[in-house]
């Protein structure tokens, strides 16, 4: 059985040290980054990563930026690190999407076992992936499956996509889509989402024929 890859990013050599060894020895594999953009490589280049364990104050770039980056395309479980106490900070890693806060000095042992915790409400969370003709989408690893092949879909597409799946057979004006998708802070034009609509369709070829145009509407989103 594959071992379950943990991405573990600070700029102490003696922390990661002290973090991998507890890792390996419950049955991890550990990769390291020393810095904010190491981390971001580390990630984008292996798709496998489960988790990210992530200090805050790093050089070049620091770990609520990483944090804020990687929300953008993907839910994997972040535990944020750090030697700061203050509620007002904790408060920005839990707005940003931080999944757990572990304040410096930690003991292993509990970061270990907090490490399992987190990893198996992840893995129910992906096993309740939206599904219709079809398409899976996984939202936990932000993926998308046509026919069992896996297509790439900007944030907004999937999204948009997604917003879809949670309303089968619903008549969803563009206003509607609009403020659940573009959230109401958009100052755009609507016509935005027929542009996204007709790319949309496009990547998901046989199956972009779900998303029906309801005229002088919208869209609804319904299966064959």
């Amino acid at each position: 059985m594959e071992q379950t890859k943990i991405l573990v990013v600070d700029d102490e050599d003696r922390m990661r040290k002290l973090v991998r060894d507890f890792l390996v020895k419950d049955g991890y594999s550990v990769i390291e980054a020393a810095d904010g953009e190491a981390a971001l490589t580390a990630f984008y280049e292996d798709k496998n990563i489960a988790l990210i364990i992530l200090d805050v104050m790093m050089p070049k770039l620091d770990g609520w930026s990483v944090c804020r980056e990687i929300r953008q395309v993907s839910r994997v479980p972040i535990i944020m690190l750090t030697a700061r106490g203050e509620e007002k900070d904790e408060l920005l890693g839990f707005d940003l999407g931080v999944d757990e806060y572990i304040a410096k000095p930690f003991s292993p042992p509990i970061l270990v076992a907090r490490v399992g915790a987190l990893l198996r409400r992840s893995r129910s969370v992906r096993q309740e992936a939206l599904t219709a003709g079809g398409i899976v989408l996984d939202e936990a690893a932000h993926e998308v499956r046509v026919d069992g092949k896996s297509i790439e879909l900007s944030i907004k597409e999937f999204e948009l996509l997604e917003y879809f799946m949670k309303n089968p057979g619903t008549a969803l004006s563009r206003d509607r889509i609009l403020n659940s998708v573009w959230n109401y802070d958009y100052f755009g034009d609507a016509r935005t989402i027929d542009t996204h609509v007709k790319k949309l369709r496009s990547k998901l070829g046989r199956c972009g024929s779900y998303i029906r145009t309801v005229w002088g509407l919208g869209y609804k989103f319904e299966v064959s």
